[in-house]
């Protein structure tokens, strides 16, 4: 990583993808063509995979920006997905993934139907187990800050070794290594990454500089893993 090409990836290759990268950036912002060029300037700095919410005006149709532009070179998600016929739309504008704040069955199953991973949102032991057993790839764990950040997702994978998790709420570069050793496969990053000021600015520099920060930090924590797997 990065690679060239993520053209024709199958879910699976996706799935590994995103645990490669260790990040799902989240691009939530006020404008169309301010989260097209959020995208572009994560790209530039390194990373290859991306959620655009459902929140941003005209999310359907920065969508399809992206994936005319970039559609061959960075797998695009869409977030804040809230039911099964958004979820349609975004498969047709161009997303390859799904993100969900909450647990809706019939969003997981639309998704399974088209053969796309999906991130549903859950946050108690029960929930994170219901959105598994519903077809779940990985489960959003939201507000994953408000309830410990690492030791949160530490304490249920206890009792869930087995479950894929991405922590959400609260991870900036500080701490994502932190929630990748307590077991995450990777990390949501929205406004410490993405944040109105910086995209209404125009500074997608800083966005870039930023991505590259997090993709350091990762490595390092990565190396970590390693190395204590290791000894």
């Amino acid at each position: 990583m990065p690679r060239d090409s993520v053209d024709l990836m199958k879910p699976a290759e996706i799935l590994d993808l995103i645990r490669q990268s260790g990040i799902v950036p989240i691009v939530r912002c006020a404008s169309e063509e301010g989260a097209v060029r959020t995208v572009e300037a994560i790209y530039n700095g390194g990373l290859r995979v991306v959620e655009i919410t459902m929140t941003v005006p005209g999310a359907v149709r920065a969508l399809e920006k992206v994936t005319d532009r970039l559609g061959d070179k960075l797998v695009l998600g869409a977030g804040t997905v809230l039911d099964p016929e958004t979820a349609r739309i975004c498969m047709l504008a161009g997303a390859e993934f799904f993100v969900t704040p909450s647990l809706r069955v019939s969003t997981i199953e639309i998704a399974k139907r088209y053969s796309k991973p999906v991130f549903p949102g859950a946050l108690t032991p029960t929930e994170v187990l219901a959105a598994w057993d519903a077809g779940a790839d990985a489960v959003k764990i939201f507000p994953c800050g408000s309830l410990g950040g690492p030791k949160y997702i530490k304490a249920l994978k206890g009792p869930f070794p087995h479950i894929e998790m991405v922590p959400t709420g609260g991870v900036n570069a500080d701490n994502i290594g932190d929630f990748l050793k307590a077991g995450a496969c990777a990390a949501g990053v929205g406004a410490e990454l993405v944040d109105n000021r910086t995209v209404a600015e125009g500074r997608f520099d800083i966005i870039e500089e930023r991505t590259r920060k997090y993709v350091a930090a990762i490595a390092a924590a990565r190396a970590e893993i390693k190395s204590a797997a290791g000894a």
